[in-house]
Formats: structure tokens, C-alpha cells, sequence
């Protein structure tokens, strides 16, 4: 009789003990904050741009403050030929995100790319500045003077590429006959024109672009305006819209422009990438980036120009969920 009261006694104290032990853990599930996503991690591949560009140097301050914002993902950089590239590994899966020109990104809708419908936005960035750069003793002052002439004009896979051949029809010329077409990028084009190698290179980027601000601290350059172009440009059909005029400011490039700003082409940049990206993940990579504006903008000056109010305007694109759902926590 007593050990059967000692078996039962036993038994209902291990009773006790797990329904306490229930009790406690929703007890601590109550307690966390309701609702609340659990913190994105794992690796995150990031397709930037050439070495010496304003989207690679821009990928390593973002990578610096998603560290500290969302410490559990790590962020692996890897540089690209441009826009164009990119856009290619967003779709095979090589990159979850990446910087991309509007009108690379449109160019591959228009073409009927694959995929293409799964590209999203995150955020509009900042303003690439088209650039046409040749000596200072040069005697081409507008683009049609580039005939006959050796020119840079950016990688295969490059926005760069993209806008000039578009630059180039809008002058009258052909990138296949009319010039001696160079494809190398801003890494390269640089210290070709130094040498002697080339008589111009075009570059798109936001301003200043370190390679061009360092190639001016030892060789006397100037940039040529490419105001002149805009109805021609946007004469090419619908491709085109996305191409605004504009205007460098006199204080981009101080030594090269001497207090003149010079007429150009600009084109919006974007932060990209596709509906299979969790949205957890794309909300916080986009709240990053607009929090970090201030503190990238001091050693990236294009970065200043990222806005909370004008982030939202992404065509060709759609808004990423996770995007859409950051903007939304923060509107007024």
C-alpha cells in the first residue's frame, strides 16, 4: 500500500513538474515582442561594379552598415562590368542584389529577357552623370567630332555600353563604323587616354567618379558636353525615357571644370533585386540603405542624393514586398 502511494505521489509531482514547465514557456513566448520577424541571416551575394566605380565603392560602405544593422547575414561583394551584367546575375541566381541603371533594366524588359517579370526594386539610389572625357588640347568639343577617333566606350557588359551606342546614333555616328571603338571599362580607360592610347572615353556614374577625379590630378582633361543630344536621344522610341537632361555642377570635377558646369544626360540608378528574395531580408536592406544615406553620402557624394520621399519612384520596376513594406512603417 505505501509503495503504491509513493508510485502515485511520484508520478503526479512529474505531472506538476511538466505542466510548470509548459506554463513557463508560454509564459516566455507571451513575454517577446508579438508578432515580431525573426532577424534575416545567412549569406547574401551583392553584384556591384568595377573596382574603381561608384557602385563598387558604394557596395563597400552599405556591406559596413548592414554589418551593424543586420549582424546575422554576411554580405559578399563581388564586382561586375556594369549595369547589364548584373541585371544577368540577378536572374541566374548568382546575385540576390545589385545596382542596375533604369534604362539597363528597361532594355532588358524590352527585349523580352528571361525572367524579366521577377525583377523588383528596392529603392531609387541616386543619379548616373554620362561623361565624355578627352585631353585638354583635344579638338573635339562635341560628339560627332569623336569620327575616325579611338573611344572608350565601357564593357560589353556595361550600362555604360548601353548609353553610348544610344549617345553615339543620337550624334550621327555608329559604335561598329564610325569610330575605333574601345571596350574597356572606367578601370582601364583612364590611364589608355594618359598613354596616348585612346583620344576619349565615355563614362556614366555619379559624380565625382574617383577615376576620373585621380586622372586629373596628373593629366590636364575636359569634359565635353553632351547637352546637344537629348531630342536625338529621346527620338529613339520609348527606350529612352528613361534619360533626362542635366547639368554637372561646376564643383564635381573643380580642377577639370575650372567653375563651368557642363551640360550632360543623367539616368537613375536602382537598387534590384527578385520576388524570391524574403521580404524580411529586403526590408531590412532597404531600411539600411535609406537610414545610411548621411553617412555614405560623406565619402560617396552621389549617395547624398538617396531620398526617403523620391526612393519610391522605381520604374520600370516594381516595389520588392519587403520594400513596400519598409516604406509603409516609416510614411508620415
Amino acid at each position: 500500500m505505501v509503495t503504491a502511494l509513493l508510485r502515485i505521489g511520484r508520478r503526479r509531482a512529474a505531472q506538476a513538474a511538466a505542466a510548470a514547465a509548459v506554463a513557463l514557456a508560454l509564459l516566455l513566448w507571451w513575454m517577446q515582442p508579438f508578432g515580431k520577424p525573426a532577424s534575416p541571416q545567412g549569406a547574401v551575394a551583392f553584384t556591384t561594379g568595377v573596382p574603381t566605380g561608384v557602385y563598387a565603392r558604394y557596395g563597400e560602405l552599405l556591406k559596413r552598415y548592414l554589418a551593424k544593422d543586420l549582424p546575422d547575414i554576411d554580405v559578399r561583394l563581388r564586382s561586375s562590368e556594369g549595369s547589364v551584367q548584373n541585371i544577368r546575375r540577378l536572374i541566374s541566381g548568382e546575385a540576390d542584389f545589385t545596382i542596375a541603371t533604369s534604362d539597363a533594366v528597361a532594355a532588358y524588359r524590352d527585349e523580352g529577357g528571361r525572367d524579366a517579370d521577377r525583377l523588383r526594386a528596392c529603392a531609387r539610389l541616386y543619379d548616373d552623370y554620362m561623361q565624355l572625357v578627352v585631353p585638354a588640347d583635344s579638338d573635339v568639343r562635341r560628339t560627332a567630332d569623336l569620327r575616325g577617333k579611338r573611344v572608350g566606350i565601357g564593357q560589353r557588359g556595361s550600362g555604360v555600353s548601353l548609353i553610348t551606342g544610344r549617345l553615339l546614333k543620337a550624334a550621327g555616328l555608329d559604335a561598329e563604323n564610325d569610330i575605333d571603338a574601345v571596350r574597356k571599362g572606367i578601370d582601364a580607360m583612364p590611364d589608355l587616354l594618359r598613354q596616348g592610347k585612346i583620344d576619349a572615353f565615355f563614362w556614366s556614374g555619379g559624380l565625382p567618379t574617383g577615376a576620373v577625379s585621380d586622372l586629373a590630378d596628373d593629366f590636364d582633361i575636359r569634359l565635353v558636353q553632351l547637352g546637344d543630344l537629348v531630342d536625338g536621344l529621346h527620338a529613339q522610341g520609348p527606350a529612352t525615357r528613361h534619360y533626362r537632361a542635366a547639368v554637372m555642377p561646376a564643383d564635381a570635377y573643380p580642377r577639370v571644370q575650372k567653375g563651368e558646369a557642363v551640360k550632360t544626360i543623367a539616368v537613375s540608378n536602382l537598387l534590384v533585386t527578385t520576388d524570391r528574395t524574403d521580404p524580411g531580408l529586403t526590408e531590412g536592406i532597404t531600411r539600411t540603405v535609406i537610414d545610411s544615406r548621411d553617412r555614405i553620402g560623406s565619402q560617396v557624394h552621389a549617395a547624398q542624393l538617396v531620398d526617403l520621399r523620391t526612393a519610391i519612384f522605381t520604374d520600370p520596376l516594381d516595389l520588392h514586398e519587403g520594400a513596400r513594406r519598409y516604406y509603409r512603417s516609416v510614411k508620415p
